[in-house]
């Protein structure tokens, strides 16, 4: 039997008919075929379904929000506690000859100059040992021991202004990351001492006469009613009194920070720190407070053996040397508990300050335009974002 031809001309047994109508071939060499040759899907079909995952699954698109600019030692946002006293550590690393070295400095020469001025006339008069021990001296020793002693708290309390105004000026360049020499910390500082001096002469005078008051109404009211008045006008008065210093202590937190990094006038810096701590009080107290404790017992762990070697040779005490031998102990624990923490304290004020500013003022703002400038600025190019303030 002849195969039969198809209807393209070829050869071959021919099938079922198709449901599909027939399509033209495209010609020769053409590829890829124009539309409308080849196969065509029957009609009511189209391109598969897209598969996903069911409706309330996955992951919703979510903004990315840039980390908050840290040049230095503090992110330039609201600050948080730990952020506090972390910067107040890192500027210590950061800068040690201009914090520890300095503290060191200063500390010690105060310490020095206290011992000798409050032991000296005893330790003169051969009369240290005998003082020491609960004996009787004489009254012009003791005049001039007391004297004496009162000189050197006054010296130590210059000297403690003194280094609290150079560390703020340390902490106010590590915010943009910036170091500092101890001489060009003195530079700055040298023309707000006299003010920081005299806030802080202010600031004693208050408290005493405020104490003197208290003291001077429960007296009068006991000499006017007697004792029983005396004793229950006490305790009110005594409260009221401790709030009022608490009150004040803390509305004049900023004062020398605000002196020495904004450059104002006493009066002019009481306004503002009372205006900078009253929108966040309680804030500023707790984390005074707690900086305050951390520091004490920082202090008090480190003057142990230094504390106990000098009330155990106070104990047995003869002679004049072993006197001032045991003096000298007491003086270098508090020394180097000092020296650890009085850089820590004064950072932690000085950022306290820095977060008020920023809460109140939007003042990160201000900071970041000195970081922007990145670490090849000079490094006292960022000194007047601090004087920036608010009309």
């Amino acid at each position: 039997m002849v195969p039969m031809s198809t209807d393209a001309g070829g050869s071959g047994t021919p099938g079922p008919p198709s449901q599909y109508p027939p399509q033209p071939n495209p010609p020769p060499g053409y590829w890829p075929p124009p539309p409308g040759y080849g196969y065509a899907p029957p009609p009511g079909y189209g391109p598969p379904p897209s598969y996903g995952p069911p409706p309330g699954y996955g992951y919703a698109p979510q903004s990315w929000t840039p980390p908050p600019l840290k040049p230095g030692i503090i992110p330039l946002r609201p600050l948080t506690l730990s952020d506090i006293f972390n910067g107040a550590v890192s500027y210590i690393r950061a800068n040690p000859k201009a914090t520890l070295g300095l503290t060191t400095i200063v500390v010690v020469i105060t310490q020095l100059l206290a011992l000798v001025l409050s032991a000296g006339p005893l330790a003169a008069g051969g009369e240290l040992a005998p003082t020491l021990t609960g004996e009787q001296v004489s009254t012009g020793v003791l005049i001039s021991s007391s004297l004496s002693s009162l000189a050197a708290v006054v010296a130590t309390g210059l000297a403690s202004i003194l280094l609290s105004g150079l560390l703020t000026v340390v902490v106010g360049r590590a915010v943009f990351g910036s170091g500092i020499t101890i001489g060009e910390a003195w530079q700055r500082l040298r023309s707000r001492l006299w003010a920081l001096i005299g806030f802080s002469v202010l600031e004693v005078v208050a408290a005493v006469l405020l104490l003197a008051v208290a003291v001077g109404l429960i007296f009068w009211v006991g000499f006017a009613a007697g004792g029983l008045a005396a004793t229950v006008i006490a305790i009110p008065v005594v409260v009221a009194t401790l709030a009022a210093l608490l009150f004040f202590g803390t509305m004049l937190t900023f004062v020398p920070a605000i002196i020495v990094l904004e450059r104002l006038d006493i009066i002019s810096a009481v306004t503002r720190s009372f205006k900078l701590v009253k929108r966040d009080f309680w804030r500023v107290l707790g984390i005074r407070l707690l900086a305050m404790i951390v520091a004490q017992l920082i202090a008090s762990a480190v003057a142990i053996p230094f504390s106990l070697g000098g009330q155990i040779m106070l104990l047995s005490v003869e002679t004049t040397a072993l006197a001032m031998l045991a003096l000298t102990l007491l003086a270098v624990g508090g020394a180097i508990g000092q020296i650890i923490t009085a850089p820590f304290s004064a950072g932690v004020v000085v950022l306290q300050y820095t977060d008020s500013r920023i809460r109140s003022e939007a003042f990160d703002l201000v900071l970041q335009t000195g970081a922007a400038h990145g670490p090849a600025a000079p490094s006292d190019s960022t000194d007047h974002l601090w004087l920036t303030r608010p009309n």
